[in-house]
């Protein structure tokens, strides 16, 4: 496929951006349509999603952990075939989209060891569809001090804004590994200080779908039906919580295997006690990372696949201290909004404006990451 004419976007016009996003719970890509001018949402596009199939699945997460070698060759053309697949069909559909926003997938992430590793050619997408593709969005934060994660704040603090909040909130995103982010909307920029705090709460989904994979052969705990048979094992709740991790100041980041030995705390449990307990490990490090916040928030909206999961819900809202709700809530879609993040960044980046700052990863300084390769 070909696009070689896309519209120029120029100084604060409003620009089409298609954002896509492969995360650590390998459940496949998301992509979705937004309008921004790179500071404040104007409105949602289309969406789609392509799962991945299970040899698909199998040869990235053969690249997890690990920075080089034929693994991660293999694992990057296996995310480029299925992310040009998803690009063909939707751009049909989506002939208005300006440029596109190109996450790739995270294989290994140790940002004060070696860096992060994201996986996927976003020149080769700019050749094959014919418009600008922003990508490579971690590795600028990283190189100066920052965790390059989480990435989405920025567009936090767009979304509560556009859905009109008037104090403090919180966006808790439960993928592979949770993250929240504590959002002002009464200060008007991002990057301000006071606007934005950010950073991983602990694992999420990740090691759930795991346990559910090694004894179960299935991909994760629809429903939370399994953990809602199970009893939470307070011993092994407990030695998670004493993880030195809880104790680090934010901003802070975690890799998707950070915390393998979470199943092995499980190993001599039931099916059911193993996936309530790791269910409630998730609901825990949430817990222990909502005392971080600058001020209490209003509410936590919840976005990711973990809020389609009724036990780690109801843990969620017993234990923290304000109402936990879906961020569908305000108008917003929870299973799009790491796709629509990405799209918003990528304007950003086109712009010269920042996707991160002091208070999101660290970074000595607000710091646009990204780079744009043209057809």
């Amino acid at each position: 496929m070909n696009r070689a004419k896309h519209r120029q976007d120029a100084g604060t016009e409003v620009v089409t951006a298609l954002g896509m996003m492969s995360g650590t719970s390998l459940d496949g890509v998301d992509a979705a349509v937004l309008r921004t001018d790179g500071q404040d949402i104007t409105g949602f596009g289309r969406s789609d999603y392509r799962s991945y199939s299970a040899e698909e699945r199998r040869v990235i997460a053969a690249g997890f952990g690990k920075w080089h070698g034929a693994e991660v060759e293999e694992a990057a053309k296996a995310v480029e075939a299925a992310h040009l697949a998803l690009l063909a069909d939707l751009l049909k559909d989506a002939p208005e989209v300006d440029l596109i926003g190109f996450h790739g997938q995270t294989l290994a992430h140790a940002p004060r060891m070696q860096g992060t590793l994201q996986v996927g050619d976003g020149a080769l997408l700019a050749r094959e569809i014919g418009l600008p593709v922003v990508w490579d969005f971690r590795s600028a934060d990283v190189e100066l001090g920052g965790e390059g994660a989480p990435l989405a704040p920025f567009f936090h603090h767009a979304c509560a804004r556009y859905a009109g909040r008037k104090g403090p909130v919180a966006f808790l995103n439960l993928g592979g590994v949770g993250n929240l982010t504590w959002v002002d909307p009464r200060v008007a920029r991002p990057e301000e200080d006071g606007a934005l705090l950010a950073f991983d709460t602990g694992p999420a989904n990740a090691p759930i779908n795991d346990l559910m994979q090694a004894r179960l052969g299935q991909d994760y705990d629809e429903g939370g039906k399994l953990a809602a048979r199970g009893r939470v094992e307070q011993g092994a709740l407990e030695l998670f919580l004493a993880e030195p991790y809880f104790a680090r100041m934010p901003p802070k980041s975690l890799d998707r295997n950070d915390f393998a030995e979470m199943v092995a705390l499980v190993g001599e449990l039931s099916d059911a006690d193993a996936c309530a307990t790791l269910t409630a490990m998730c609901a825990a490090g949430v817990a222990e990372a909502m005392q971080h916040c600058p001020a209490p928030p209003e509410r936590v909206y919840v976005t990711g696949g973990g809020r389609h999961n009724p036990v780690l819900m109801r843990m969620l809202d017993v234990s923290l201290d304000c109402p936990v709700t879906p961020v569908e809530e305000i108008g917003l879609d929870g299973d799009m909004l790491e796709a629509q993040a990405f799209a918003y960044l990528a304007v950003r980046v086109a712009r010269g404006l920042p996707t991160s700052c002091p208070g999101t990863t660290g970074v000595r300084a607000a710091v646009g990451g990204g780079t744009v390769s043209r057809e």
